[in-house]
């Protein structure tokens, strides 16, 4: 991912907190042959054997899982390289909140690329613990506390048609694009723009900037 220097994140735990937020996924890996590349959108979590989420992700492990069924699995081998691409908060910038003329509307976004090594699940086992993770990472996150204990059995049940699978990161690219380019008049207009605006994401986009 080109990221002008501008738009870098401003340290390593920026990108850490967008993944561990904005944890619904792509995975990127090579066809075979002449084939496109495989593009397949699911959850990937962070180490589930950390007590606190890491302050950087590079020499790192992610944690994920998809279907079987879905022909990217099929293609999946033990040590390709592949590419997970997650998106945080973003939303249109219109000049008419600039204050200023002449002006260009843009796009505010924030986005990781995690490079790494793919290692598939060895065992039952393991892709029974990744599952497992995934929830408990999710439902103290997201959801409401549901306990997965009356459920285990029939995870178990469905294992087969599940494969799980580990990311080892070698690099890591942000791209925080949050007006930083502009005079800080403009940008704090642009902040309480989006600040205002109903849509959740743009808020979430001006925290990010009075962060910044």
């Amino acid at each position: 991912m080109y990221v002008p220097s501008v738009y870098r994140a401003p340290d390593s735990s920026w990108t850490v907190e967008l993944v561990r937020r904005y944890p619904l996924a792509q995975l990127v890996s090579n066809g075979t042959g002449t084939a496109p590349p495989f593009v397949t959108h699911l959850p990937i979590i962070l180490d589930p054997h950390l007590a606190e989420p890491p302050d950087d992700l590079t020499g790192g492990v992610l944690w994920g899982h998809m279907n079987r069924a879905n022909p990217h699995w099929a293609a999946l081998t033990d040590g390709q390289p592949v590419v997970a691409t997650f998106t945080g908060p973003h939303g249109y910038v219109s000049p008419t909140v600039y204050g200023i003329t002449p002006a260009a509307p843009t796009w505010n976004f924030t986005a990781v690329h995690v490079h790494g090594t793919l290692r598939l699940a060895d065992t039952p086992e393991d892709t029974l613990a990744t599952v497992q993770a995934t929830v408990r990472a999710y439902e103290s996150e997201f959801g409401a506390g549901w306990s997965m204990d009356g459920s285990v059995g029939y995870f178990r049940r469905i294992m087969s048609a599940v494969g799980a699978f580990r990311i080892a990161v070698t690099r890591v690219d942000g791209m925080f694009k949050l007006s930083q380019e502009q005079e800080p008049q403009v940008r704090e207009r642009v902040r309480d723009a989006f600040g205002d605006h109903p849509c959740t994401r743009h808020r979430e986009v001006a925290e990010l900037m009075a962060k910044l």
